[in-house]
């Protein structure tokens, strides 16, 4: 969808309040409490509708990112446009400037709102054949040594594990990136479990966490001297295209929101070829989340 397609699809908030209240109730108005199907709009509360058998006032953002937000739904409806069009993603510098917003911290907290709504939470797990390996971002604190830790230390660096899923004919497809808070079984499980389907072929490296995969045709595969990328090649295609990708929008990552950034380059490689669906997938998602304020993303609570 062009700018000026956008523009004229959206043109104030009366129409994104519209959109909004069609992707909510494609079927019509239903109570979240009574669920009665039978309500009337309230003139003197923009967007509000009071259920005709319980009385109860439900607004069109009520459930949903933007409740208790204080900018307008046009402005959200821009925001969203704005980071799903940008195919490289959007820093809360550049959004602060796009949509003219009074404050850094306004546009960081969209920004994370958002992105938290690039999760879609009936998203399938991968299937066929999978790679899986483990990889390192650059941290450094005051502290570290400039060289950073060697191996799998972390010192100087965030570990993080990936997965691609690959067709039969061996073309990627799916990913999924998540935090690694150590190399231990029970941690790589994890990531395995809630990532890849059951009985699907795994393709690892010789790594000894990787052999209590036992409900997958695991198949691992020992480097030794030879480099990962000829082994593994296409998850660490990914583990190469999210480092160019953090470094270069947003010049590094931070260690407490190192899976919101990892979320968003999940969601961008894969609508890589479906970018103009981008916009509605993110606003489908955000309008099922109920709200989260500024102190729940500071303190991980979502």
């Amino acid at each position: 969808m062009s700018r000026t397609a956008f523009a004229a699809r959206f043109p104030d908030n009366a129409a994104c309040a519209r959109h909004l209240y069609e992707k909510r109730w494609p079927n019509g108005f239903v109570c979240p409490k009574c669920h009665g199907a039978k309500a009337w709009a309230l003139d003197s509360k923009p967007f509000t509708f009071e259920c005709a058998a319980c009385g109860r006032q439900t607004s069109v953002i009520a459930g949903t990112i933007f409740h208790r937000s204080h900018l307008s739904l046009l402005t959200w409806f821009q925001a969203i446009y704005a980071i799903a069009s940008h195919s490289n993603g959007i820093s809360a510098l550049q959004l602060q400037a796009q949509l003219d917003l009074g404050s850094y911290k306004t546009a960081w907290l969209m920004l994370q709102k958002l992105r938290r709504a690039m999760v879609d939470p009936d998203r399938s797990f991968l299937e066929d054949i999978v790679e899986v390996d483990e990889s390192d971002i650059p941290y450094r604190t005051k502290t570290d040594p400039i060289a950073g830790g060697q191996g799998r230390s972390a010192v100087g660096k965030l570990h993080f594990i990936g997965a691609i899923e690959l067709s039969p004919e061996g073309h990627p497809r799916r990913i999924r990136l998540a935090p690694l808070e150590n190399f231990s079984a029970t941690s790589i499980g994890a990531f395995v479990a809630g990532a890849v389907a059951p009985g699907t072929t795994i393709l690892s490296d010789g790594f000894s966490a990787y052999k209590s995969l036992k409900a997958y045709n695991h198949q691992p595969k020992v480097v030794g001297k030879m480099a990962a990328h000829i082994v593994l090649p296409w998850v660490h295609r990914v583990f190469a295209n999210f480092k160019r990708w953090a470094l270069g929008t947003y010049h590094g990552v931070r260690k407490l929101h190192l899976r919101r950034y990892l979320d968003e380059f999940v969601f961008r490689w894969n609508r890589r070829r479906h970018m103009k669906s981008s916009f509605d997938m993110l606003l489908n998602i955000a309008a099922s989340l109920p709200h989260a304020g500024y102190r729940d993303f500071v303190n991980q609570v979502v």
